[in-house]
């Protein structure tokens, strides 16, 4: 009988976590506009979790990478944060970020835009030419 329950324990827990999995989002956004709003509003609110789920980055990384990111914006007093796409925004391939920071440090970086079975994302490293 115990060893019954155990098993059944088992598969439930197994098609539990699958369904769970099945149901995780696509990282990204499902347009440029939904992108550039969602990348300002996380930058904004330094919120990890968002930007960790606009981010094109390999492996499973890009949670780690969102924590690190938002400590340094919290320790760099970012704020003031806008998110503008290039060429335009119906099919950009670099985000361009501003802000400031600290005592009022204006600040501007690139990022590279990619769009992949329709959702878009951002990487953290420089956009090619």
């Amino acid at each position: 009988m115990t060893v019954t329950l155990a098993v059944a324990a088992v598969v439930v827990w197994m098609g539990t976590v699958t369904i769970l999995i099945a149901r995780q989002p696509d990282p990204g956004a499902p347009s440029p506009a939904a992108l550039r709003d969602g990348l300002a509003s996380a930058l904004t609110a330094h919120d990890a979790d968002a930007l960790g789920g606009l981010l094109n980055y390999p492996g499973s990384g890009a949670s780690d990478f969102a924590d690190n990111y938002v400590a340094v914006l919290n320790d760099q007093g970012v704020r003031d944060v806008a998110v503008h796409l290039l060429p335009d925004d119906r099919s950009p391939t670099i985000a361009v970020v501003t802000g400031v920071a600290g005592r009022g440090q204006a600040f501007s970086y690139r990022l590279a835009v990619t769009q992949e079975e329709g959702r878009w994302t951002v990487a953290f490293t420089p956009p090619l030419p």
